[in-house]
C-alpha cells in the first residue's frame, strides 16, 4: 500500500512546544481594547450628552425630534413634554425623542 507523500509529511511534522497562554489571550485582548476605545466609549459619551440635554428642557426651549418636527417646548412632564410647532397646534412627545435644541429665535428666523 502507498501513501500519498503530503500525507507522510503532515505526519512527520514535529509537535508544537507548548508556548505562555497570555500570548495566545494577547490578540483577543488588544481587539477588546480598541472595540472599547472606537466604538463602546464614544457611544457610552453620546448618551450621557443626550440624557443631560433632555434633563435641561425646559418651557420656551426651541426644540428639534428625531422625526425633523421642529416647534417651541411648552409644557414639560415627567417622560413627556408639549411642543407648539404652530401658532395653536400642540403635540405631545417623549423626552427621548428630542434630537437636539436649536439657539433662541431660530424658528422665528425660518
Amino acid at each position: 500500500m502507498t501513501l500519498p507523500i503530503s500525507l507522510m509529511l503532515a505526519q512527520a511534522a514535529p509537535a508544537a512546544a507548548p508556548g505562555n497562554p497570555l500570548f495566545s489571550f494577547l490578540p483577543l485582548i488588544a481587539l477588546f481594547v480598541i472595540f472599547y476605545f472606537l466604538m463602546i466609549r464614544p457611544q457610552m459619551k453620546r448618551q450621557k450628552e443626550h440624557r443631560n440635554l433632555v434633563s435641561a428642557l425646559a418651557k420656551g426651549d426651541e426644540v428639534v425630534s428625531n422625526g425633523g418636527i421642529a416647534g417651541r417646548v411648552e409644557d414639560v412632564g415627567e417622560s413627556f413634554l408639549t411642543v407648539e410647532i404652530a401658532p395653536n397646534v400642540k403635540i405631545k412627545l417623549q423626552k427621548g425623542a428630542i434630537s437636539q435644541v436649536l439657539p433662541k429665535g431660530t424658528l422665528k428666523a425660518s
